[in-house]
């Protein structure tokens, strides 16, 4: 695994050892970067099981101001300190070393631009996750959430909880859901 673009163009990462991260392949990386490529210029980017940090650290390098990584694998968090110091990105990045539920709450951002989620397959996190992004503060019309999980992950409760699919990327055992609160009438 390496980051695909920008500052640490080439740069290898570590990831966890053990089958309790799932990296993210660099050709769905490439391709998950290039669509959302306008939104992160200057970005205040969260990476939601974070794993190795990869998701998170290809948004600092290719100009995020400030990412935040939220891990409570203790493996998986020392993995990305040890990727961002490797990286030279340590000074623009929040790692919470806990559940992404509390970590949510730990924050504090006027407004997130970007905020992308790898949790495990089907175990109900998206849901569950997307249900307190919902009442987040810093979650705006403007946010996108892109939310990895497997092919076939059911969303169609999206709407009942006030977002809106933009777009649907799906491969071949997994797909990226890009996710926007609804805007209000």
């Amino acid at each position: 695994m390496r980051v695909i673009a920008g500052t640490a163009r080439s740069l290898p990462l570590k990831t966890p050892e053990g089958w309790d991260t799932r990296p993210t392949t660099d050709r769905i990386k490439e391709t998950l970067f290039n669509i959302m490529q306008a939104e992160i210029p200057q970005a205040v980017f969260v990476d939601l099981f974070s794993g190795s940090g990869g998701i998170g650290i290809e948004a600092l390098s290719r100009g995020a101001k400030r990412a935040y990584f939220i891990e409570n694998a203790p493996k998986a968090a020392a993995c990305i300190q040890q990727n961002l110091a490797f990286t030279k990105m340590a000074d623009r990045a929040i790692v919470l070393k806990q559940d992404v539920s509390s970590g949510l709450f730990s924050i504090h951002e006027k407004a997130v631009d970007v905020i992308f989620m790898d949790p495990p397959y089907h175990c109900g996190h998206e849901r569950q996750v997307l249900s307190l992004l919902g009442g987040m503060a810093y979650v705006t019309e403007d946010t996108l959430i892109v939310v990895e999980a497997a092919k076939d992950e059911d969303f169609s409760y999206l709407e009942e909880m006030g977002y809106r699919i933009s777009k649907e990327k799906i491969y071949k055992t997994n797909k990226h859901m890009f996710i926007r609160k609804a805007c209000a009438l």
